[in-house]
């Protein structure tokens, strides 16, 4: 089959963006032939996927989104495709990937009617509503039982336009016979020293990944712990560089970008902080544990629960409080790293995290299929 994927913008340390070329590598291996269409395209072009960047104009991410659509659907009008796979909502799509939350329920849930009436917004739903409306014909790859309740709350979804995918990390991740070593060679990187905590701050999305909180955390924990934290990932710095000077943490918060190499440094550190705001899955939880980390996070988390199922960590009720955020990772780091790494292990071997891209394809073929045949 000849496959349209769909995305708005690629840089390699989304994690959407990951799983998107995950999949469109295991639709390659079974013979398919993919081409991803973008707006935006940082980094190599994987090897074996066609790739076209649209020429985007706009002033607002959400014009730029809307002129993609426009762009792609008139670029899809000139080609043959047996079908389009999306990974943003738009018009059109025979496959979704549900990578991102759902819109009407933040704008319905957590804002003012205002909001709503914002051409940002508008757009959204009406994106949104194409993909998940009772008279769409979309087929939708499911990764949150919780943002999948949330779609058909809305949008009155049927259940049969929904396959469930389980979750698709990297076994890199999982804890490696040399991770002493590892350990020390990226603490002394890191210029850390005998008696350094390190906090974990890992995803782009800074905002929605709760790095506020865990700059406001670090102003809060012992002193003893002589804690640090690592922020791995790709997104505006500066308020949040703001924020740390005013708390007056800015010389113990790292930033790093975007890395490569985070299976090592899952190793070199002491605990993951992940106090998402809204998070429809949050595979990197699931990389801390494999890797033998503790976490320590939200339930707004699509997969916080296989924090609580290992007892790899502590999950943090709603609404989020501050205090009950200190004492959990205070708690966490109270515990031998020992007793985590045996615990990850475990997790690590009897999971079903790992077929992500392989189920995708799978479902991709037959939904596909179905409608060439």
């Amino acid at each position: 089959m000849k496959l349209a994927f769909a995305v708005f913008k690629y840089f390699p340390f989304g994690g959407m963006q990951r799983n998107m070329l995950a999949i469109a590598r295991a639709c390659v291996a079974r013979g398919h032939e993919v081409t991803v269409f973008t707006g935006f395209w940082q980094g190599a072009q994987a090897e074996g996927i066609g790739l076209e960047v649209l020429p985007i104009k706009g002033l607002s991410n959400h014009q730029r989104n809307k002129n993609f659509y426009n762009s792609l659907h008139a670029r899809l009008a000139t080609k043959q495709f047996d079908g389009v796979v999306g990974f943003n909502k738009m018009p059109g799509l025979d496959i979704y990937y549900a990578g991102d939350s759902c819109f009407a329920s933040k704008a319905y849930e957590s804002r003012s009617i205002f909001y709503r009436m914002t051409p940002r917004s508008k757009m959204s739903l009406l994106f949104e509503r194409a993909v998940f409306g009772r008279d769409s014909n979309t087929r939708i790859l499911s990764v949150s039982e919780l943002e999948r309740a949330a779609f058909r709350r809305y949008y009155d979804t049927p259940e049969d336009r929904f396959d469930t995918l389980p979750p698709g990390i990297t076994r890199q991740c999982i804890m490696t016979d040399n991770h002493q070593q590892e350990r020390a060679t990226i603490r002394s990187e890191l210029g850390a020293i005998n008696g350094d905590t390190l906090l974990l701050a890992l995803g782009s999305g800074f905002k929605t990944k709760g790095l506020d909180r865990s700059i406001v955390l670090l102003s809060r924990l012992s002193k003893e712990l002589n804690a640090r934290l690592i922020v791995v990932g790709q997104d505006k710095e500066r308020p949040l560089r703001s924020l740390a000077k005013k708390l007056r943490v800015d010389n113990r918060v790292t930033f790093l970008a975007g890395r490569s190499d985070v299976p090592a440094i899952l190793q070199s550190v002491d605990v993951l902080v992940h106090p998402a705001y809204r998070e429809n899955t949050g595979n990197v939880l699931l990389e801390a544990m494999v890797a033998g980390l503790p976490v320590v996070t939200t339930d707004v988390c699509g997969y916080a629960h296989y924090v609580s199922n290992a007892e790899m960590g502590r999950v943090l009720s709603s609404p989020f409080e501050m205090d009950a955020f200190v004492q959990a990772v205070e708690h966490v780091l109270t515990r031998p790293r020992r007793q985590w790494q045996e615990r990850g292990q475990i997790f690590a071997g009897s999971a079903d995290i790992y077929d992500r891209p392989r189920h995708a394809a799978h479902f991709i073929e037959k939904a596909i299929g179905k409608h060439c045949g």
